[in-house]
């Protein structure tokens, strides 16, 4: 069920940031910002076309969002439609958009690219990317070609989901969102996002349990 996306309160240091910001403040621009950093490497790293690796840096994709958010913050004081994050995380997205049409032009608007959410269009999350961080990370050598053959089997599972509930897996485990945040990005109450959270994680369970081998050591 759609619903409007409620104005959550933001905490009162980051009001008082971008009160501070608004005002002129560059320092309190500055902070407020680089608060969010970690969180929207994580949406753009989850979310940029492997093809692009190595000629889009995440740096830049979130260094151009940041520009657009100082420029267009007093816009966002005036009429706050959402938390600053979820704002901050949608700027970032359009300008992963922008990256993939320009770098891959027409292949970037192929069926399956792009995931239509409530506020627009995204990037679809990568399956390489969040099945390796549902996985964790198996570091010694004899674990190696394990790891390399789980990751196939949990991508070919997420491959095979319906494309929101990959996203609120990606949502949830891979961006850190809160059950709140995740239903205001898919246009959710909460009560529904986390029922559709819970069913993507039984899904997920029963497609890779039906497979030969599953998850399992042996």
């Amino acid at each position: 069920m759609m619903t409007s996306m409620a104005k959550a309160p933001d905490d009162s240091a980051t009001t008082r940031l971008i009160e501070r910001a608004v005002r002129g403040d560059q320092r309190a621009l500055g902070e407020l910002l680089a608060r969010h950093r970690e969180r929207l490497r994580r949406m753009v790293a989850l979310r940029l076309d492997r093809r692009l690796q190595g000629r889009v840096d995440p740096s830049d994709v979130i260094q151009e969002a940041c520009l657009d958010a100082a420029r267009r913050l007093p816009e966002y004081h005036r009429n706050p439609a959402m938390p600053f994050f979820l704002w901050l995380r949608l700027l970032a997205g359009q300008r992963l958009v922008d990256e993939h049409r320009r770098h891959l032009g027409a292949a970037a608007r192929a069926a399956g690219r792009e995931i239509s959410l409530y506020r627009g269009a995204l990037p679809e999350t990568s399956s390489a990317a969040l099945a390796a961080h549902l996985l964790g990370r198996l570091t010694t050598p004899s674990q190696a070609a394990l790891r390399a053959e789980r990751k196939i089997r949990l991508q070919e599972a997420l491959n095979s989901l319906d494309p929101i509930d990959r996203e609120v897996l990606a949502l949830r485990h891979f961006e850190e969102l809160s059950n709140a945040e995740a239903a205001a990005v898919l246009g959710l109450d909460k009560s529904a996002a986390s029922k559709r959270y819970a069913r993507a994680l039984i899904r997920l369970k029963e497609i890779l349990a039906s497979r030969p081998g599953g998850l399992s050591e042996g």
